[in-house]
Formats: structure tokens, sequence, C-alpha cells
């Protein structure tokens, strides 16, 4: 396609955006701010600017990525004031807050220019330019669409959504499931595996079958999820009476195996929130309620 797209902030992810657009064939203007930085791209085809400035001038698309939202404004505050982001789209992938997404949007429009938020799913940098990979982002519609075909050489582009508050409410919710799922796994093997290296049972092999395992569980998030919609929990055969057994096998398996119990245990006491509140002939999902209210007995 040979775009012209520039990249701001050259930290191991800035790098990785500009080698995932450069593997793309785009023409690739890059600023890193500290002097060598950009020696490597440049060497593989990329224009080192001289200036953020000259850098946001060279390209209709303009990609972001540094530490804190106040370093991109203290970058950026300058080009706007003497009115470089005219007409410009900038996309910005730099971790932050919910409020910091809507400031720059807000800012971003008043001196005339587009603005899409976004993060990065992927754990590592050289995940970067992997289609398997989303790359998330909200804000502007029509600037996602128009952009949409060179944004795709970092990953599948997912437009979430015109509150531009949403990249970052997804990317905590997704690191939280990450971070829950991974402690169930690591429960599970310390479970299996309470022998010991050299035990009869490895990670790996307890890993095998989670893997079929995650299945189910993701085929009980799919029925799960119009529950949670229209706030209607029916339990069926699996109500969290029968959950909250199952939990307490858990936990006492954990004791005789000598493995921490405190996962089972939170788990157990929020189930017991919905129970205590009469809800135990509902299902699993009733204890979204329990979370965004903090219900407690």
């Amino acid at each position: 396609m040979n775009a012209k797209v520039t990249v701001l902030g050259l930290g191991p992810v800035g790098t990785a955006l500009a080698e995932a657009f450069l593997a793309a064939g785009h023409r690739t203007t890059v600023w890193a701010g500290t002097p060598g930085w950009a020696d490597a791209l440049a060497g593989r085809g990329a224009v080192e600017a001289g200036s953020a400035a000259e850098a946001v001038a060279a390209s209709p698309l303009v990609v972001i990525r540094m530490g804190t939202y106040e370093a991109v404004r203290e970058v950026l505050d300058p080009v706007a004031a003497a009115g470089g982001l005219g007409g410009r789209c900038l996309v910005n992938l730099t971790p932050g807050s919910p409020p910091h997404a809507r400031a720059a949007a807000d800012w971003a429009r008043r001196h005339g220019a587009d603005y899409l938020d976004g993060a990065v799913m992927t754990t590592s940098p050289p995940g970067i330019g992997n289609p398997d990979f989303p790359v998330l982002y909200s804000g502007s519609r029509p600037a996602f669409d128009g952009h949409r075909e060179v944004l795709a050489a970092l990953g599948e582009p997912v437009h979430l959504g015109t509150d531009t508050a949403l990249a970052s409410v997804y990317d905590t919710a997704l690191l939280g499931l990450m971070w829950a799922a991974l402690a169930g796994w690591l429960h599970g093997a310390a479970l299996v595996g309470a022998d010991g290296p050299g035990g009869n049972e490895t990670a790996a092999a307890f890993t095998e079958v989670a893997d079929r395992w995650l299945k189910t569980v993701s085929g009980l998030m799919r029925s799960y999820a119009p529950q949670v919609d229209s706030g209607q929990y029916p339990g069926g055969e699996l109500t969290l009476h029968l959950h909250r057994s199952a939990m307490d096998l858990l936990i006492h398996a954990s004791e005789l195996r000598g493995v921490a119990s405190d996962l089972p245990e939170l788990l157990r006491e929020l189930s017991a929130r919905a129970i205590e509140a009469g809800h135990g002939d509902d299902s699993y999902a009733r204890l979204v309620e329990v979370m965004r209210k903090n219900v407690r007995p």
C-alpha cells in the first residue's frame, strides 16, 4: 500500500510498531526524542525526523506510544500550538486510564485532529504485527475506517465504539481475565503437582487437559453473557449451591495436598454473598451483580 505513517516514541513497543509498518511496506517516519534510538529503524528504511513537529508533518496518520499521557502532551503541545495537528489522525497506544483517554480526545479535537485511543493486546513486543493478536481502538469511527488497512499492519484492528475510553476499559478488563485465568491454572498445577519436581504429575501434563477444559469454560462464558446483559440468571441444573459445594471440595483438596487455598476461598466467599442474598438457585453468572454492587451479607 505504501501509505505514510509516523511513529512517535521508540521504546520497545514503539520500535515494534515501526517495524510492523515497515514490514507491511508503509513509508514510516519515526521520532524517538533520544539520539541513536532510531538508527536501527533508519537502517531498515525508516525516515528519522529531526523533531516531533517534523515527524507529525510527514504523515496523515500519527501513531504514538510513550510512557504516559503526560509525556504525550509534553511532546505534542508545542506542535499543537503551532497549528501542526490540523488534519492529522492521532492514534494513541500509550497505556492510561479512561479519563486520560477522554481528555486526550477533547484536546485533539480542539486542535483539529481526529483521535483514536488504543491498546495492543499482546504480552510482548514481538507479537506486534501478528494478525492473530487484536489491537483495540475506540473513538472516531470515520478515522478508524479511513486508516483501518494501514493499522492492520499492527494486528487485527478491532473498533470497540465511539466512546474514547473503551479501549482503556477493555484493556484492563482483559488483563484481569488473563490474571484470573493464570491464577486458576497455577493453582491447578500446584494441586496436581503437589509432590513437587519428580512427582508423577507435571504442569505440562495438566496443561494438556486444561487447554481442552477451557473450551468448556469459553462455552459457559458465551451462555452466561446474555444473562448478564438481561439481568436474569436462571440456574437450571448448575446452580450457585452446586458451585459452592464444588468449591468446598476444592478447598479441602488443596488443604490435603498442602496447597494454598486463598483463591478457591475467595470464590466461595463471593458465592456465599449471592446465596445469603437469596440467589442460591441462580446461575454462576449472578456473581456479576455481587461484583457490580460489591454486595456483602
